[in-house]
């Protein structure tokens, strides 16, 4: 955090209703996760100790819920790779993997920095208050025993942590034979990660009744969700737009979000490719999901403030749901009979909420899983409205959360090359195996000669076509030859902007060489520069000042 307090990184804080107390001891937040700390603790926490929503929710959030590293939860049937993909991020094995055909880990593996590399067992990261893990004692040994953190020192465990999670099998058998709400628990990593990869594997894409639960089991977090087609180089290019077309469609019945979820398309791990048609595709799309992990560290302070609105609008209809029941409640006679009723007529008492307090449906609990859960409780121990609790949360939605985000506005700028870095990361960005290295618009980047000199004749014979006026030829008359090319207005006019160089509106020889050879990379289905490289400037406009 910042230790130094000056205006522009403190944003004085206002709890209590009185001004003059306001005015004796302001709030003073030193950092984003500081504040949504404070404002936990002291306005949304009692209303989810008053009507007991860690009983029915989600345990209450720890400090190192708000401190730690942004985690990227793994998520897949097994053997679709994803213990590979975490190997092939950290370009390092890590204690405790196991890759193999079968289904070989059963485990969940919180794999994170350390300076010494080792494996912590699940019952001694249950009790380390430094570590997020905390609650996760409540799912008992069944699953502690199956929980393990793999510590090792990575630059790229610098910024993220990754969770590895049991494959899913298809069937019951392994329901029952796991012993512990596995559900439940990814629930539970869902809530608390900051990005959830599924991934699916392209050349057996079938997705088990237990993997659609799964993804069920996901539910209000689609946000986080990103899909990738791993071993996509192992089919022919007309096979795999059939899998991801059916991929597509899958999901769209599974999750259920108005955006379609990004799917990335590749091939995740350090092997040859089979079927190498496809490789710029792959490259393209693996730089778009690194640009995606990266941005992670910087997205963190928005994501648990995302996560904390969430949170205490659950929690607010919750005060609503548990308080209308124990208005319902007679005190002495008839209390199971009540009961009973009140439970299966639950989803008119949401709809009643719903119309009095001016709240949407997705803002509910689930129906049947709330009245499941109310069966093992005492309404009559349920307490009455209380409003007090849900204006501090009101207030907390209303005021300090907006006063938050520019705080997290101004966290944001003082940091503004928080990346992911090492590892796989690296790889793509330095030499000739950066993205898109010497070809397209960087084609001839390490060449003495300029790289449109070799076209130029034949570009020549055009321009001079072009009634050109003192060596120049107008736009009106290089636009009719350009749209020849049968490429957009945008796409063109991106062209001319490049290729114009002297911002003269028109263009001289090598002018119109270089706008044909951007039509060319174009054409040939590379990305255009957003400026022009070096290498491709003309070598009598390279003295030109900026």
């Amino acid at each position: 955090g910042l230790t130094s307090c000056r205006t522009s990184n403190c944003i004085m804080f206002s709890w209590l209703g009185k001004d003059d107390r306001r005015k004796r001891d302001p709030e003073v937040f030193q950092t984003v996760s500081d504040g949504l700390r404070k404002l936990y603790k002291t306005k949304l926490l009692p209303l989810e100790e008053h009507y007991k929503f860690h009983e029915f929710h989600s345990p209450a959030l720890e400090d190192a819920d708000f401190d730690n590293k942004p985690m990227v939860l793994l998520v897949g049937q097994y053997s679709t790779g994803k213990t590979s993909f975490i190997r092939y991020l950290l370009e390092q094995d890590f204690p405790g993997m196991r890759i193999g055909p079968e289904p070989t880990t059963d485990s969940f593996i919180a794999v994170m920095h350390g300076d010494i590399e080792g494996l912590i067992p699940g019952n001694a990261l249950v009790v380390d208050p430094k570590k997020p893990f905390r609650k996760l004692n409540a799912f008992g040994n069944a699953f502690l025993n199956r929980f393990v953190c793999a510590q090792l020192p990575n630059p790229v465990l610098e910024s993220i942590s990754v969770i590895d999670t049991p494959g899913i099998l298809s069937g019951e058998k392994q329901r029952i034979s796991r012993g512990y709400d596995f559900a439940a628990v990814l629930e539970w990593f869902a809530e608390r990660v900051d990005r959830i990869i599924l991934l699916f594997d392209a050349h057996k894409l079938d997705i088990s009744d237990e993997f659609s639960e799964v993804i069920r089991a996901l539910k209000n977090h689609e946000d986080k969700i990103r899909v990738v087609l791993n071993k996509a180089d192992q089919i022919e290019t007309q096979q795999l737009m059939r899998v991801y077309g059916a991929l597509m469609w899958s999901l769209g019945k599974i999750v259920n979000t108005p955006e379609v979820v990004r799917v990335y398309i590749g091939s995740f791990w350090s092997h040859p490719l089979l079927i190498p048609d496809n490789r710029r595709l792959f490259e393209a799309e693996e730089q778009d999901l690194f640009k995606d992990i990266q941005s992670l560290p910087r997205n963190a302070a928005l994501r648990k403030l995302n996560d904390l609105i969430k949170r205490a609008r659950l929690a607010k209809v919750h005060a609503y749901i548990i308080s209308s029941l124990k208005k319902e409640m007679p005190s002495v006679f008839g209390k199971e009979n009540k009961k009973k009723e009140l439970i299966n007529s639950l989803g008119e008492i949401y709809s009643r909420i719903e119309r009095e307090h001016q709240i949407s449906p997705g803002d509910f609990p689930n129906l049947k899983k709330m009245q499941e859960q109310l069966q093992a409780h005492d309404l009559n121990k349920f307490q009455p409205l209380k409003i007090k609790l849900l204006d501090a949360v009101d207030d907390m939605l209303a005021h300090d959360i907006a006063q938050l985000m520019i705080l997290v506005r101004q966290e944001e700028t003082q940091r503004p090359n928080q990346v992911v870095k090492g590892g796989a990361f690296e790889g793509t960005m330095n030499g000739p195996f950066g993205h898109g290295y010497g070809e397209g618009a960087g084609e001839g980047i390490d060449e003495v000669e300029w790289v449109v000199a070799r076209d130029k004749p034949m570009y020549d014979e055009i321009f001079y076509t072009l009634s050109p006026v003192n060596g120049k030829v107008t736009g009106a008359n290089a636009k009719k030859e350009m749209v020849k090319s049968k490429l957009p207005n945008t796409v063109l006019g991106k062209i001319w902007k490049l290729a114009d160089i002297d911002k003269d509106g028109m263009l001289d020889d090598e002018e119109f060489a270089l706008a044909n050879h951007l039509i060319k990379v174009k054409l040939e289905g590379h990305e255009l520069p957003s400026e022009l490289p070096g290498h491709l400037v003309p070598p009598s406009k390279r003295k030109l000042p900026e």
